[in-house]
């Protein structure tokens, strides 16, 4: 019966492949359309793929530098960057080359182009070679992502200007880099520039950096960011810009008006991003805006009966894995079954050095709302793995509800938080308690023990943690 009806998905990103590969499984006739030559979207062309690839070859920099801890010297390295830029678009290009070739095993009709709404059954498509064609279908779901928000004091035809997608493409290594915005990207990528030799400057708006996580997780990760950085600004604002040809001159004004006026070759500005819902069409149908989003309901439906809608597109965290899920939850219900987007928990990750992870309720959001928690640590220092890998300096972070023992939220910052909070979000899917945690064996020596040893924590009985008795 699926068969029978066509389903056009428009973006091809985490959330719109994933969408038109279940379809196509599910056995509707499936087109999907995207601007590039492949399926992927920024996250694998221009965000998550790439610039976990330099953070990568980043950290091969670092770990070589700390080895001389543990009595291994290396010479300081060679950093050839047109080879660094040349691996890292090797990857882009294995991934999204993978994704095309699963299009033609799925039977999913790739298009290459822009596509535009001309009534909510029918879109025109603007192919790159010129072609204009037009389309009807039974089903339409938008997944076309967003885009990085600029500032106005500084453009992005600004030469010495960077966005994401033009920091990842690594044309140099500027002496001084001023990175706009403390948040998960501006510290990726801040870190990947300081590791290859930039002297790196932080400025944040809010009180502190990673402003989703909790306090106590982020000093850890703030302890290392000092380390690379040449300075850090929290509670900073830019006054006056001037570009120059020496540079970009910045003044900037912290919380009690203090000035500071200084000089960087480039700058980068990550202060989140905006919805790409403009140029659609979407006046042509019933779907609805909230301040660029697209609105939505559980089922990710829109305000038109034809037509779904994911990812960034619709608010929420922007994460790549959030759009995967919607897709799911989408195709399933406009292929007749019950659905909803409705998840205990979104995991969030910074891979910086070390990584920060979280889950659930934070213990600052519980403080705002009132609610009564229990949180518990297990600080890396006490696990015999983290040891073994000179990273003792994280820490495993559970929130528990005092009453149930059900676990809330989970948060944890290490080295491999991004692989070790799965288990958490697993946890709260699955409604478990802090026994359940304890009492699931873990294998030693692992990183992974510390989510069971900070379930102890809570327990009041942590083999090696000493709790004293209250």
């Amino acid at each position: 019966m699926n068969e029978a009806k066509h389903v056009v998905v428009i973006g091809g990103g985490p959330g719109g492949y994933a969408a038109a590969f279940l379809a196509a499984d599910y056995g509707f006739r499936t087109t999907l359309v995207d601007k590039q030559a492949h399926p992927g979207g920024v996250c694998l062309h221009w965000g998550c793929i790439p610039s976990k690839a330099l953070l990568h070859a980043a950290k091969v920099i670092t770990e070589a530098k700390g080895a001389a801890a543990i009595g291994i010297r290396f010479a300081e390295p060679e950093i050839d960057l047109a080879a660094i830029r040349a691996w890292k678009d090797k990857v882009v290009g294995s991934l999204t080359s993978g994704l095309g070739a699963q299009c033609q095993k799925r039977g999913v009709t790739f298009i290459q182009g822009e596509g535009q709404f001309l009534a909510s059954d029918r879109i025109a498509i603007q192919k790159v070679d010129g072609e204009r064609v037009e389309m009807t279908y039974d089903h339409c779901i938008l997944a076309t992502g967003s885009k990085p928000r600029p500032l106005a004091e500084l453009g992005w035809d600004m030469p010495r200007v960077m966005d994401s997608t033009r920091a990842l493409a690594l044309e140099e290594i500027p002496e001084r880099l001023l990175v706009i915005g403390g948040g998960v990207i501006g510290l990726e990528l801040g870190s990947v520039y300081a590791a290859l030799g930039s002297r790196v400057t932080i400025m944040e708006m809010t009180p502190g950096l990673l402003p989703g996580a909790d306090r106590d997780l982020v000093r850890v990760l703030a302890k290392r960011i000092d380390g690379w950085a040449e300075k850090v600004m929290v509670e900073t604002r830019m006054t006056q810009v001037v570009m120059e040809d020496a540079g970009v001159r910045v003044t900037f004004a912290d919380k009690v008006g203090a000035s500071l006026t200084e000089v960087f070759d480039r700058v980068l500005v990550s202060v989140g991003r905006i919805p790409n819902s403009e140029g659609l069409g979407l006046e042509n149908t019933q779907v609805e805006l909230d301040r660029g989003f697209v609105k939505v309901d559980r089922s990710m439906r829109t305000g038109d009966s034809r037509i779904w809608a994911i990812g960034d597109l619709v608010g929420g965290p922007m994460l790549a894995h959030k759009a995967s899920h919607e897709a799911r939850v989408a195709v399933e219900v406009l292929s007749g079954k019950k659905g909803e987007f409705d998840p205990r928990g979104i995991p969030g990750v910074a891979f910086t050095d070390p990584e920060l992870a979280w889950v659930g309720l934070t213990e600052t959001e519980a403080q705002k709302q009132g609610i009564a928690v229990k949180a518990v640590r297990f600080p890396w220092a006490a696990s015999g793995r983290a040891q073994t890998l000179s990273h003792a300096e994280g820490s495993t972070k559970l929130i528990i509800d005092p009453e149930t023992e059900r676990i809330l939220g989970v948060g944890i910052v290490g080295s491999g938080a991004g692989e070790l909070i799965a288990e958490g979000v697993l946890a709260l899917e699955m409604g478990a308690t802090a026994y359940d945690l304890a009492a699931t064996i873990h294998p030693h020596p692992t990183l992974s023990e510390t989510l069971m040893e900070a379930a102890d924590v809570f327990l009041g009985h942590c083999t090696h943690y000493y709790v004293p008795k209250r």
